[in-house]
């Protein structure tokens, strides 16, 4: 059974937040108040359902290894100035680090209506900072908001902790009422091992699903 889940974004506009249906599985860790609380349940709750039948030193080395991990994750994405963490927690308390979704604002400095500029192309020129090449581009509209969606393939880079390439897909929109406000929604994937393999494939069309949820939550 699908779950929605909301993030409110503190700025005077009209828009206050947004709305997202994922699966039951997926969990949602604000990035802005109560971070660590929310890591400390998720670790509490996918170690007490670990079945460990092996010593105790290698039980320790993986709760070790589990909690690195996933702070690892959650520190760059804070790092990012990101909103939201969303990772997919299964029954069997497996914290899944194979995918992963970020929420973020992108604010753009305010010089007046006149001087945004065409959204499509603030958008491009926003998602194309990081001078990503051969780069999947197109454009349409989120909950009636101009928006543009770029797929790409992130080399790995083991100084980082990305011991894989991921496939990365990012939806960027404009947020209805304040042409300096941007919405990011980021989701990055290793698949079974490879960027192209079947199953990034279908995560990257489960993702495409997801946003096709989405709403803005208005004040």
């Amino acid at each position: 059974m699908p779950s929605e889940a909301t993030e409110l974004v503190s700025v005077d506009s009209p828009v206050t937040g947004y709305r997202i249906i994922l699966p039951d599985d997926w969990t949602r860790l604000p990035l802005r108040h109560g971070t660590e609380d929310a890591v400390r349940r998720i670790l509490d709750e996918a170690l007490s359902r670990v079945p460990f039948r092996a010593s105790t030193g290698q039980a320790s080395d993986f709760t070790r290894q589990l909690e690195s991990r996933f702070r690892g994750v959650v520190a760059e994405a804070r790092r990012s100035g990101a909103l939201d963490l969303y990772l997919p927690v299964r029954k069997t308390g497996t914290v899944n680090l194979g995918a992963s979704l970020v929420v973020s604002e992108t604010l753009l400095p305010r010089r007046g209506e006149s001087d945004a500029g065409d959204p499509t192309d603030v958008a491009v020129r926003l998602l194309s900072r990081d001078g990503s090449r051969n780069a999947d581009l197109s454009s349409g509209e989120l909950d009636g908001a101009v928006a543009v969606r770029r797929e790409h393939v992130v080399p790995a880079d083991a100084g980082r902790g990305a011991e894989l390439a991921s496939r990365r897909v990012e939806y960027l929109a404009s947020v209805p009422g304040d042409a300096a406000r941007w919405f990011l929604a980021a989701f990055s994937t290793v698949g079974g091992g490879r960027p192209d393999d079947e199953l990034a494939d279908a995560l990257v069309e489960w993702f495409d699903a997801v946003m096709a949820t989405f709403r803005w939550r208005r004040g």
